[in-house]
């Protein structure tokens, strides 16, 4: 959308350019090639996940598929009620073979 130097009004697109519907000003603009790049399909994008890399195996049984390995993290959970803050720790286990997670 273009809006006439002169008079204010709105132009309208053309070929060569922009013309004002009001006063006829033309602006003369660039010719620009819009190219879309197609992406073959069926090609495989490997996503490696090394976040878990950083967390400990531990003996925990899923609740899910009984799997009895499982990853364990450490989080602090922090808020605020009343105006009193208050914290707390919260275990997190994720499975290691469904990737079920829960909290202990």
């Amino acid at each position: 959308m273009k809006f006439c130097e002169k008079c204010g009004s709105y132009m309208q697109g053309t070929n060569s350019g922009f013309v004002c519907s009001k006063c006829g000003h033309q602006l003369k603009t660039e010719i620009v090639d819009v190219v879309k790049i197609r992406t073959q399909p069926g090609v495989a994008v490997d996503v490696l996940d090394a976040s878990r890399l950083e967390y400990n195996r531990v003996s925990k049984t899923c609740p899910q598929c009984g799997n009895m390995e499982a990853f364990h993290s450490l989080g602090l959970v922090t808020g605020e009620h009343a105006g009193v803050r208050q914290e707390r720790s919260m275990e997190r286990f994720t499975c290691t073979k469904c990737g079920h997670s829960w909290n202990d």
